[in-house]
């Protein structure tokens, strides 16, 4: 990861399958990104209700990407 780029929420991931399907593709595409959980021990996990399972982090450049791929993943 470069510490030089800005990166940004650019999607939020509804489950954990999900986040390491992205993770792979995303990685095989050679797209800059990181994965993050909204789990939290002490909260026993209710952000994950209400806000998703956890979100992609990306240089602004490659969100419109991302979220394309994403939605692409969801359809198939």
């Amino acid at each position: 990861m470069d510490v030089s780029v800005t990166y940004a929420k650019a999607c939020i991931l509804e489950h954990q399958i999900e986040a390491q399907i992205v993770d792979d593709f995303l990685t095989k595409q050679n797209i800059p990104h990181y994965i993050k959980s909204f789990y939290s021990e002490a909260y026993d996990g209710i952000f994950q209700l209400s806000s998703g399972w956890g979100a992609v982090f990306a240089p602004l450049v490659y969100h419109r990407e991302i979220q394309e791929i994403v939605s692409d993943l969801r359809k198939s």
